[in-house]
């Protein structure tokens, strides 16, 4: 296997992708992979070197991880999928590149801590960017679990975006089918026709005979268009027009406070079940809707049944 500790590490490209950005406009970022590797002066055959696992070249994974960081650091975004362009912000630091480096890991520390905060994780696993050389090889391998499975989250919620909200409705239906909502008829899960819908995007049928049912509200925005309690109650009316008592409210974007406190106040008359675009993508996710299984990896540990029963070398 070819040795890749001469390739640039992720951090080394912050500064050239932030100049290519800057002369180029947005980019597609698989494109950007040989202008960047020029900068470095890297050969095809570095370009080839593969991890020893064989999942994808060592190069263009690290500028794949190296512009999800800027994106989330704010000096780049994304203004459609697979593309990537430098933000106001990235223009200021690009005036000043020494600093880069040191915004962009205190941005995705401060984005980390603020993620374990809201979900309450246990702080000391921790994005693989804010390890301590104390931290244990199980702690670490945790922590990169944790990392890539929140970078797919954000690629699935992306992509989710920029389908046509008729396929975002179908996609969520056959996500609750996954999640083992649905009876075994034909038609347990069905798509409403959008020019006749009422407000209920998808009808779930809990049982064969369809004595019991879930409606679906399938809203795709954009991440910063929250979803207020009008909807929430406009939904509500469409319940009750369509006799149901129970409904799932699902968004790309998020649910306002006062959405939030609605539903906690329905009392038991109607039961609502939000669900936001962060608890959307992890759905997806879990349950394996449009998701392939890359790579398994098989953590070991000793069993001490089977070591103790041996007898111990009296003579040492």
């Amino acid at each position: 296997m070819k040795s890749y500790s001469h390739l640039p590490r992720y951090d080394d490209l912050f500064i050239p992708i932030l100049e290519h950005l800057y002369q180029n406009n947005a980019q597609a970022w698989r494109a950007m992979e040989r202008p960047i590797a020029s900068k470095f002066n890297l050969t095809d055959e570095d370009l080839s070197i593969e991890y020893a696992t064989g999942n994808g070249t060592v190069f263009l994974d690290r500028l794949s991880w190296s512009l999800s960081y800027l994106v989330n650091s704010g000096l780049a975004e994304r203004p459609k999928r697979g593309h990537c362009q430098i933000t106001a912000l990235g223009q200021q630091y690009l005036q000043n590149p020494d600093g880069i480096r040191a915004f962009v890991k205190h941005q995705i520390a401060e984005r980390t801590l603020q993620k374990q905060l809201e979900t309450k994780e246990d702080p000391s696993v921790q994005d693989v960017t804010g390890f301590s050389e104390s931290s244990t090889p199980h702690e670490k391998l945790l922590g990169a679990y944790t990392s890539l499975r929140a970078l797919t989250c954000d690629q699935i919620l992306e992509t989710i975006i920029s389908k046509s909200p008729y396929e975002f409705e179908k996609l969520v239906v056959k996500l609750l089918g996954a999640m083992g909502y649905g009876g075994k008829t034909k038609d347990a899960l069905t798509v409403t026709q959008a020019s006749n819908d009422g407000g209920i995007d998808g009808i779930i049928k809990e049982d064969v005979l369809g004595l019991g049912s879930i409606h679906l509200q399938a809203k795709r925005y954009s991440r910063d268009h929250g979803i207020g309690r009008e909807d929430i109650q406009k939904f509500v009316g469409a319940l009750a027009v369509a006799q149901s008592q129970k409904g799932v409210f699902i968004t790309t974007s998020y649910f306002s406070k006062a959405a939030k406190e609605y539903v906690q106040n329905l009392y038991g008359s109607t039961t609502i079940v939000l669900i936001d675009g962060v608890n959307l993508a992890e759905y997806i996710y879990d349950y394996n809707v449009g998701m392939q299984v890359e790579q398994t990896l098989v953590v070991k540990k000793m069993d001490t049944d089977f070591w103790d029963e041996m007898l111990d070398d009296l003579v040492r």
